[in-house]
């Protein structure tokens, strides 16, 4: 913290950023047509904050101070350079020209946000790039929290970044959303990252809370973005609305996730008057739409096994065959080990522990869940139910080792001492 700031002020700039950078950034690369560009004058704005805020007081409409301090840090920087670069000087000329005529503009309609996201999944980058790229500019992460969601380490996930960015300014790819008659093919990395931002916020890879409502509310208000892409008659490519039904029905529960002291709290423990049944409408309506499509796909079928459990009273009379049904339709088409894990679950449920315990058994066998808490989590779970303590606390002690949220290592923890 710069010692001429104040800490609460210090605090509220660092909220500030982590709740706006991604919006100020995109609207920054609509204005200003490059990306790093955008990054280097975003940066300069929050500092000039810290520099201007303790004597002036935070603006009543910090967004704008932000964005109109920064695009006029690129021009300045430009005209600084126009003075050992000719070539700077049209430039310069260009952007503030550029900037003038877009923030006449104050009515447009298009989301900067989702502009960017196709811009950083564009497909000349490749897919790896594509994602990290998206959940580090558009989304806010840390390159830790990224490198964590697809394990691995954040030297990797930086140069993926390097490379992303690279290649858009040398390809000069353009800041839109696609034509309609390019949109499928575009499509499924969009959908992908705003999934991984969607779990990321459901489920925090580490710290102190179980989710972050800011991710997960920001994953749903792209989604509800990308349905407005493909105008009526026509439905939205029901992946679309499947995705954007599942997230809904996952939210649904969150206010009944964890107790008011923060500890977790499982699906059959959770107190169901607390899921929001507005969003439970909305999302099951939402999964009835798509299914009538003969086009949908996995975020569709994941989304009809949260209808199953969102209509349920309870645990002990959900519909587990209907739920394994949908997840062999899902291991079909989308054969992962992680859906494999959660089929196995969804079988223990319906035909006893021993059962699943098998299956989770055969998909732990292969070895690409070694290093995946949840998966070590299960198994310990239903070996405590078939009193097979040793093995029980042994597949806990694994899971807590490879966990870095603190509400899961309370409860990882408090089920070791329960088996003592």
């Amino acid at each position: 913290m710069p010692p001429h700031v104040p800490e609460q002020l210090c605090r509220t700039i660092e909220t500030l950023y982590g709740s706006e950078s991604g919006r100020i950034l995109a609207t920054l690369v609509r204005l200003l047509g490059d990306l790093e560009l955008a990054e280097e004058a975003m940066h300069e704005a929050f500092a000039a904050a810290m520099e201007s805020w303790p004597q002036t007081g935070i603006p009543d409409k910090p967004r704008p101070w932000l964005i109109s301090t920064a695009r006029f840090k690129a021009i300045d920087g430009m005209r600084r350079r126009a003075r050992f670069d000719a070539a700077q000087t049209d430039l310069a000329l260009y952007l503030e020209t550029r900037i003038n005529e877009a923030t006449e503009e104050a009515d447009e309609i298009e989301d900067d946000r989702l502009r960017l996201i196709f811009t950083c999944c564009h497909p000349a980058l490749p897919p790896e790039g594509q994602i990290a790229l998206t959940l580090r500019e558009v989304c806010g992460l840390t390159t830790e929290e990224i490198a964590r969601a697809f394990l691995v380490t954040p030297a990797t996930l930086a140069q993926r970044i390097v490379r992303a960015k690279a290649l858009i300014r040398d390809k000069a790819i353009p800041y839109q959303v696609p034509a309609p008659q390019e949109l499928p093919e575009r499509l499924n990395t969009v959908l992908q990252v705003i999934y991984l931002v969607f779990n990321e916020g459901y489920s925090t890879a580490a710290g102190a809370e179980v989710t972050r409502a800011d991710l997960t509310g920001e994953a749903i208000r792209l989604g509800r973005l990308l349905t407005g892409l493909q105008p009526e008659p026509e439905i939205p490519h029901p992946e679309i609305i499947g995705l954007l039904a599942l997230m809904l029905l996952q939210e649904s529960r969150r206010a009944a996730r964890t107790s008011p002291t923060g500890e977790l709290i499982l699906l059959e423990n959770q107190d169901r008057s607390l899921w929001n049944r507005e969003q439970i409408a909305e999302g099951v309506a939402l999964v009835e739409k798509a299914l009538k499509s003969r086009r949908f796909g996995p975020y569709t079928l994941q989304a009809a096994i949260a209808a199953v459990h969102a209509e349920a009273e309870s645990t002990a009379v959900t519909d587990w065959r209907q739920i394994v049904a949908l997840y062999n339709q899902l291991v079909r088409i989308q054969p992962s080990p992680v859906v494999h894990l959660n089929r196995a679950v969804a079988i223990a449920m319906r035909d006893g522990p021993e059962v699943g315990l098998a299956h989770i058994d055969a998909v732990l066998e292969h070895g690409e869940l070694a290093n995946y808490y949840l998966a070590h989590s299960a198994r310990a779970e239903l070996c405590r139910r078939l009193g097979r303590t040793a093995e029980a606390r042994a597949a806990y002690e694994k899971a807590l080792a490879l966990t870095q949220q603190e509400p899961e290592r309370q409860f990882l923890q408090a089920r070791i001492r329960q088996l003592r």
